[in-house]
């Protein structure tokens, strides 16, 4: 199919694309979960077979994002090898044994006149989910949605195009071997940036929410132009403080982890505050790893007449979502200047204590409003994944309706059954 539509060549695909999944989501809707978990199954095993086809569409893109002088950061977002298909296909497998989300009673009470009132978890409808670079996204998405009855439309990166298409035709071809209707998965047939336009302003009636997934150009962009309700997943400014009671050697593996396990996804630690206190304590071993680990450090004043092997850091370095082997670190006075600097510093993703006082870890807790906060465990736990949900669509920061991982159970909604023996409202 080619990638170049435009015009009202694009507006009747989208609305063809948006009016298919509207109907092929209500019977989804309708299906039930024995049909849906075969289906994930049967995609789990199409990924699997299908690896080699998935591998050369990805190093299609490979070789193109690399040609287009693509960053480091973006380039290992993009790429698949053996264990990221495989993990892909483990995922699909995860969210199949998980819990049915729908149909579940959130809460059941019975009025004075013998009303029953239930409310009951339902899907959200139609989705739009619109991410960058990584493909894995592809199947995390449409089979969280799949698995919560919920239709959705995919538009992914152009620079994942090809890749994104593989791993969607596993999805597809996996619903119809389950005897479902694979109108429910759409995908945008193209590359051409109006369709995201289109999709965020003109499908108010076939389009029910709007997940973003990337950079922060992205997700203000769809803030600002979505007619529909969005489920924010904003940068990862992601801190880890080191409390004056903190063991030194868990504390420099933690930061470690925290940042350079992967840094190119949006759990990466970007930040590191030590108590002063305990500088002189913790700073060296800190730095010993990272150094070594090939991390370029930015420290302040006080960091850099601590260690010369850090950079001056300047005010920017604070709101730097770095997505690279680069950190920035601050020596603060105590916790309560520590929370202070996430608050007005931090994009409210996930931070983490390390610390032996319990205390200061309550404290730490009470004080960070952030979506994820974490004591003495890496930043890059931040994931639904590791949450035991199988698969997340992305981690929303802000505080209406989810908030955190988003899996399965919160794309759900719900509704209300009332049962009643004949009452009449006087």
């Amino acid at each position: 199919m080619s990638t170049e539509i435009s015009g009202s060549a694009l507006a009747a695909t989208m609305d063809a694309l948006g009016a298919a999944a509207r109907k092929g989501g209500q019977r989804l809707a309708q299906a039930s979960a024995a049909a849906r978990n075969k289906a994930l199954e049967n995609a789990a095993g199409l990924v699997r077979e299908r690896r080699s086809l998935i591998a050369a569409a990805n190093a299609k893109d490979m070789e193109a994002a690399t040609q287009r002088g693509l960053s480091g950061a973006m380039l290992d977002r993009l790429m698949l090898d053996d264990a990221r298909i495989e993990g892909m296909a483990s995922g699909l497998e995860s969210i199949a044994a998980l819990p049915d989300p729908l149909g579940n009673v959130l809460a059941e009470w019975e009025r004075p006149n013998g009303l029953r009132i239930q409310r009951v978890a339902v899907p959200l409808g139609v989705i739009g989910i619109i991410y960058e670079s990584r493909p894995n996204v592809t199947a995390d998405a449409a089979g969280l949605c799949l698995k919560s009855g919920n239709a959705v439309i995919l538009r992914g990166g152009s620079e994942s195009f090809a890749s994104s298409r593989a791993i969607f035709a596993c999805m597809t071809d996996g619903m119809t071997a389950a005897g479902l209707d694979s109108d429910a998965l759409q995908m945008v047939p193209t590359t051409d940036r109006a369709a995201v336009g289109y999709l965020l302003s003109s499908m108010t009636s076939f389009v029910d929410v709007i997940v973003p997934r990337g950079g922060k150009s992205l997700i203000s962009r769809v803030q600002q132009d979505a007619r529909v309700p969005v489920i924010g997943h904003l940068e990862g400014l992601c801190h880890v403080y080191l409390h004056e009671s903190a063991d030194s050697t868990m504390a420099a593996d933690i930061v470690l982890n925290a940042k350079m396990r992967r840094t190119g996804i949006c759990g990466a630690a970007e930040t590191v505050l030590i108590d002063r206190s305990a500088a002189e304590r913790l700073l060296p071993k800190v730095m010993e790893l990272l150094v070594d680990a090939g991390c370029e450090v930015r420290g302040d004043a006080d960091v850099c007449a601590l260690d010369s092997r850090a950079v001056p850091a300047t005010e920017a370095d604070w709101t730097t979502e770095y997505l690279d082997a680069i950190i920035s670190i601050r020596i603060v006075d105590d916790i309560r200047a520590a929370t202070a600097h996430i608050g007005e510093y931090g994009s409210g993703h996930t931070e983490c204590i390390v610390a032996e006082d319990v205390e200061a870890v309550q404290a730490f807790f009470a004080s960070v409003d952030s979506a994820i906060l974490l004591h003495n465990a890496s930043t890059q736990f931040a994931d639904g994944g590791e949450f035991g949900m199988g698969a997340e669509i992305g981690i929303a920061t802000g505080r209406i309706h989810a908030r955190g991982p988003v899996g399965a159970a919160q794309l759900t909604s719900y509704k209300y059954l009332v049962h009643g023996a004949g009452q009449l409202r006087p």
